[in-house]
C-alpha cells in the first residue's frame, strides 16, 4: 500500500536504491551498461527482515528501469526470486536471460 513502507531513494552516485529504517541502511546495488541494468546485490539487515523492504527496493529499481527504457539482468538471487513472483516484470528481462 503506498505510503506504508520506508522512503526509498535513488542514490545515483553510489549506484543503488536505498532506504533508511530505524537508522539502518538497506539497499539494492546496480551496474548500468548502456541500456542494460544489472541488479547485483540486495542487502537488508537481519533486524529489518520480513518488512517488505527488499521488495520495495527492487520494485523501485525495476520501475526506474522501465521509466528509463532499460532491460534488466537480475544477478542478485533475491531480485531473481522477486521477478519470478512478479511476472509483470518479465518484459524487462534482457535478451537471453532466463528465469
Amino acid at each position: 500500500m503506498p505510503g506504508s513502507g520506508p522512503t526509498i531513494a535513488h542514490n545515483v552516485a553510489q549506484h543503488r536504491f536505498e532506504a533508511r529504517v530505524e537508522g539502518t541502511l538497506a539497499y539494492c546495488d546496480y551496474r548500468r551498461d548502456g541500456t542494460v541494468l544489472q541488479l547485483v546485490h540486495t542487502e537488508v539487515p537481519a533486524a529489518l527482515e520480513g518488512r517488505g523492504i527488499a521488495a520495495g527496493l527492487v520494485a523501485a529499481a525495476l520501475a526506474w528501469a522501465r521509466a528509463e527504457g532499460l532491460t534488466v539482468v537480475p544477478v542478485c538471487s533475491y531480485v531473481r526470486a522477486y521477478m519470478r513472483r512478479h511476472p509483470e516484470s518479465a518484459d524487462l528481462l534482457a535478451d537471453g536471460v532466463a528465469m
